[in-house]
């Protein structure tokens, strides 16, 4: 596994480094060895805060922790992130076992808004991977978001999924 550390207001110590790297190598009985880890330690107010990125074949595992120190921060996302990888592995087999996801939930357009000014605050660009729905499903769920644009396979297509406040799933699909 590549460890990329990262820190902002944040003095890192070799003691922390060489504790990032024994607790991370440690997940790597989950990956392959070209997967790619992020740790970003910085300081907010008395919050010391330790985020961590996995991406490995495509999919992205995140974990944050925020404490009064830094060391337990990282065991805190570490562990948060041990235990999501146990979950994507058990929601796969089932996934390969039972066929779950029989298909998304039907799309609901929202109604038209008033035309107003809107300035966006913070732009992210990056490419649109193929999968199919469950596959985004998941990976929207990995990642803790509310929802997630790809590249629908079948489809051919930009689509994004969506988390429904009836707690299903809504897919929208570019034309």
């Amino acid at each position: 596994m590549n460890i990329t550390i990262t820190t902002k207001k944040f003095h890192l110590s070799p003691e922390l480094e060489q504790r990032i790297e024994r607790k991370l190598h440690k997940l790597d009985r989950y990956f392959r060895a070209d997967a790619d880890a992020t740790v970003r330690l910085s300081t907010q107010k008395n919050d010391e805060i330790a985020e961590v990125t996995v991406v490995s074949q495509g999919t992205n595992f995140r974990a944050e922790a925020r404490s009064g120190e830094m060391f337990h921060s990282l065991e805190t996302a570490v562990d948060h992130l041990e235990s999501q990888l146990r979950r994507h592995k058990n929601k796969l087999t089932q996934r390969l076992q039972s066929g779950a996801f029989e298909g998304a939930a039907p799309v609901e357009l929202p109604e038209e808004v008033e035309e107003t000014s809107y300035t966006p605050i913070r732009q992210k660009h990056f490419a649109l991977k193929p999968m199919d729905v469950e596959e985004a499903i998941l990976q929207m769920n990995l990642l803790g978001h509310s929802f997630f644009l790809y590249r629908d396979v079948e489809l051919d297509a930009v689509a994004v999924v969506y988390l429904r406040k009836d707690g299903g799933y809504g897919q929208i699909i570019a034309e």
